[in-house]
């Protein structure tokens, strides 16, 4: 947001993150509040999150940095614009206006999302369907009248989210939760299988089951330890956990070389042979 010619910027929980962007924030004067998401572009094309991933929680940031990893803000929508509130018009009015004040302001490194316009349930279904494919995490749904509320009113807004990925991966390592889950191995780390035949962790996960489950887990942990190293469990590779994730991602990091985004487990699969999960190589063509 811009007041009294100062340009800030802040996250979605409020921390203001703006002496990371210079590149961003230099050059821009307006009087308002305006909501979008910082992401990294180059040539007109978005990159992937991991590129912005280097450009976040820093309290300072090298020329070079700015030129490697570029920053742009796509606009959604406006909370002010010219010193006045807009949070209590309807969507298409203050989009209006949004829309009028880019183009006589014109900023540097911003663009304005793009508007669809289903004609039909299955034509939004279409759209959803390709979402993956286009390299974007979903649809945001906005009825037509809706106010700027503040936190997450329902009925008026709705994020769906394209459908996760899932693979089958074989437990691993457990290690005991924390809070009330202190006395149960409830924290998870998984694998699978690379070309030499030994089992690479891609993920780690403590959500996405049940009670119920959580305490036929920590039994499956406790009977099966092959080595215990302080609070945390090695466990023989023979439990197939089916893990949910919304994306993967090339890292150094890992030994395995990739990374999921928000893995939760989808399903425990009693039923699989451990030898039956999935390969590195099938994981690797799931990359954006």
């Amino acid at each position: 947001g811009g007041r009294n010619g100062i340009v800030r910027m802040f996250s979605r929980s409020g921390d203001d993150i703006g002496a990371a962007f210079p590149d961003l924030l230099e050059g821009l004067s307006f009087e308002g509040v305006l909501d979008g998401e910082l992401l990294v572009v180059r040539d007109g094309a978005v990159a992937p999150f991991s590129d912005l991933q280097q450009r976040l929680n820093r309290k300072s940031v090298t020329r070079a940095m700015i030129a490697k990893y570029p920053v742009h803000v796509r606009l959604y929508d406006a909370l002010e614009l010219n010193g006045e509130d807009q949070r209590s018009l309807s969507f298409v009015e203050r989009r209006q206006r949004l829309v009028h004040w880019y183009e006589a302001e014109h900023p540097r490194a911003m663009d304005l999302s793009e508007q669809l316009d289903p004609h039909s349930k299955d034509d939004l279904k279409r759209i959803w369907d390709g979402t993956r494919h286009s390299g974007i995490e979903g649809l945001m749904l906005k009825r037509r009248d809706s106010p700027y509320l503040v936190g997450r009113p329902k009925g008026h807004w709705y994020k769906w989210k394209r459908a996760a990925l899932t693979a089958d991966c074989v437990l691993m390592y457990a290690q005991r939760g924390s809070g009330k889950r202190s006395s149960f191995y409830s924290d998870y780390t998984f694998g699978v299988w690379a070309e030499s035949g030994i089992l690479v962790p891609v993920g780690k996960s403590y959500s996405g089951f049940t009670d119920a489950e959580l305490l036929e887990l920590d039994r499956f942990v406790r009977q099966n330890t092959t080595e215990r190293f302080g609070p945390v469990r090695s466990v023989e590779p023979k439990l197939v956990l089916e893990v949910a994730f919304d994306a993967i991602q090339r890292s150094t990091r890992h030994k395995a070389g990739l990374a999921m985004r928000f893995p939760r487990i989808a399903r425990i699969r009693w039923d699989k042979p451990a030898a039956e999960a999935d390969t590195l190589e099938g994981l690797e063509r799931l990359v954006e």
